[in-house]
């Protein structure tokens, strides 16, 4: 059961290390990339988890398969139940967080679609009667496609020039299905404590995407920086913070003052020189392991008990 213990402990613990070095590595990367290393370092270190919690849960069952009574295998491997039946608990409250923050999130959207009756539709976009400055990119739900949600208080804080500027952002944030990826990390953090760290990280570089999407399309990216800058402190002076969180997605969303200094700068490439790539190249490396560790370890757990079930019965 020793090494039951290891490698169910490694598991565990990996994704303490792995989440630390993806955020290192995302912000070597460009907004794009960034976001994808995030959730999908995210979702495998989640299923690991899982995977290493199910095997340990099954380990009594993999015992009963090979012919072990189970009174034998209690006599041999004493901790085999108490460990399964934790297993059991975990993966149950595992359970019940990501069902809980489901519901959470599904609940935002649909006050969000209930709290747009009164806008008025001009394709995308729906303006939304009201001094408070806020504008969101707003998902679809039951057959209605995405639109862009900002009120009156909001164009009036920006120039007609920086509404372009809100408009490009909020659709990059629908084009991208932006609140997909958010809602992935939500649910892996769920899962494992450490990998709730990869939601602020997320949250940034989602916006930065949407940032350079933004600046792209004006062609400027001086203006997208100053509506961007000008849309944040219209809600900050409101009085009323911004509190949009999960599936909607809002332009004064994150850091703010990193994402215009990141646009008064040059278009983000990836990185150039020898050492950064090499760095980036070994970030990337380390996540890729420590997340098919994880997916490995449990299969490795299953053919242990496998082995030592036989070598029981071979007594």
């Amino acid at each position: 059961m020793t090494l039951v213990l290891t490698v169910v402990v490694l598991t565990l613990l990996l994704p303490w290390g792995a989440a630390a070095a993806t955020r290192r590595l995302a912000s070597l990367l460009p907004p794009r990339e960034a976001c994808a290393a995030l959730t999908s370092a995210a979702l495998l270190l989640a299923a690991g988890t899982v995977a290493a919690l199910v095997g340990l849960f099954h380990v009594p069952f993999l015992a009963s398969l090979e012919q072990v009574p189970v009174p034998r295998s209690a006599a041999e491997w004493p901790a085999t139940a108490p460990l399964a039946a934790a297993a059991g608990a975990v993966l149950s409250i595992q359970a019940l967080l990501a069902g809980r923050r489901w519901y959470e999130l599904r609940s935002i959207l649909a006050s969000a679609w209930a709290a747009t009756g009164e806008a008025g539709s001009d394709g995308d976009l729906l303006v939304v009667p009201g001094s408070g400055p806020q504008a969101f990119a707003l998902p679809g739900r039951r057959g209605r496609h995405g639109r862009v949600v900002v009120t009156t208080g909001m164009l009036q804080a920006l120039d007609p020039a920086e509404h372009e500027v809100l408009y490009s952002h909020e659709r990059a944030h629908l084009a991208g299905r932006h609140h997909l990826l958010t809602l992935a990390v939500h649910l892996a953090g769920a899962v494992h404590p450490a990998l709730r760290s990869l939601l602020p990280a997320l949250d940034y570089h989602l916006e930065r995407w949407a940032d350079e999407s933004a600046a792209a399309s004006v062609g400027d990216r001086k203006l997208a920086a100053t509506a961007i800058a000008h849309a944040a402190l219209a809600v900050a002076s409101s009085g009323r913070p911004d509190t949009i969180r999960g599936p909607l997605l809002s332009v004064a969303t994150g850091p703010v003052p990193q994402r215009v200094r990141a646009l008064l700068g040059p278009e983000p490439s990836r990185p150039g020189s020898r050492g950064a790539r090499a760095a980036t190249a070994g970030l990337a490396a380390a996540v890729a392991v420590s997340a098919l560790l994880g997916l490995v370890l449990p299969y490795g757990l299953h053919e242990y008990v496998e082995s030592a079930a036989r070598a029981l019965l071979a007594r």
